[in-house]
């Protein structure tokens, strides 16, 4: 009896050098992308401690003998911008568009998650589609409404158009956010004689603290940096100032004077630059948690 002959199974190499390759270029671009984000914000933080003389012949230095704080000092005292003043308005406009945000696009969001109807899903997409309209492309035609309202150069008018922009992102993050969260939480609730509105704000929302977190980062950052919404809707005449706006006042006549400059574009993003830092890990969770339904 011929014995069984086993055909051979030859080895096949894989290489490794594509993979490494890809991770290799994946860091070069990391390290790049970090440079060109850094290098300005260490030129800005860095000048805003340095007279005009160092910063024009020693920009990247960081001996101390160059470093000073009279120039943030005056900046802060500085009679054409009352920081402190600048900082109470924008506060106020960031709590109240995050709080319509919230009481807006979270029913909504719900409503869209909820339903399976093709018509919700068109208006889900229809809210995406506002995405990618840029505000400054709505000023003139909300101009008009709010003239046309008599909103014009108040803080309601403002606030409400804020609010408009921050929606179309919202309901979609909230959404699909919301289609994670299991719908047997809705009908055990629903069965204890729940209902809907009570099912959204006592069971749903709170689960939701991850978008609501991330998004309620995402418009104060939107807020705090708007230049051209509250400059034009708002307007010179009516008194009231963003930081932004303050900032563009008080160093729009000293704009070759960096010791002016710097210092005063320091106090307007270091509020936003700590709020990042601190909360930076709760965007990441929050964009990544609806991602995937499941």
């Amino acid at each position: 009896m011929s014995a069984i002959r086993m055909p051979r199974i030859r080895a096949i190499s894989v290489s490794p050098r594509p993979v490494r390759a890809k991770g290799a270029g994946r860091i070069v671009f990391l390290i790049v992308t970090s440079v060109l984000m850094l290098v300005p914000m260490y030129l800005l933080v860095v000048s805003a401690f340095k007279s005009q003389q160092d910063i024009l012949n020693h920009p990247f230095s960081l001996s101390p003998d160059l470093l000073t704080t009279q120039y943030l000092q005056k900046a802060w005292a500085n009679p054409d911008f009352d920081i402190v003043r600048g900082y109470a308005i924008t506060v106020l406009f960031v709590v109240s568009v995050n709080v319509l945000s919230v009481v807006l696009a979270g029913p909504v969001s719900y409503v869209i998650a909820r339903r399976g109807e093709r018509r919700y899903r068109l208006l889900l997409l229809l809210f995406v589609a506002g995405t990618f309209i840029p505000s400054q492309v709505l000023v003139i035609p909300v101009v008009y409404t709010l003239k046309f309202l008599g909103l014009m150069g108040t803080v309601p008018g403002f606030v409400l158009f804020e609010t408009t922009l921050t929606l179309p992102f919202s309901i979609f993050l909230y959404a699909g956010y919301i289609m994670t969260v299991p719908v047997s939480l809705d009908e055990a609730a629903a069965v204890d004689g729940a209902g809907k509105y009570r099912i959204f704000w006592s069971i749903v929302f709170p689960l939701m603290k991850p978008a609501v977190v991330t998004m309620v980062i995402l418009n104060t950052f939107s807020v705090w940096n708007d230049f051209v919404n509250p400059q034009i809707i708002l307007g010179p005449g009516s008194g009231l100032y963003t930081v932004t706006t303050g900032v563009y006042a008080a160093v729009s006549q000293y704009s070759t004077d960096y010791t002016v400059v710097f210092p005063t574009l320091l106090l307007a993003v270091a509020p936003l630059l700590v709020i990042f830092v601190l909360l930076q890990r709760h965007v990441i969770s929050g964009l990544t948690a609806g991602a995937t339904k499941g």
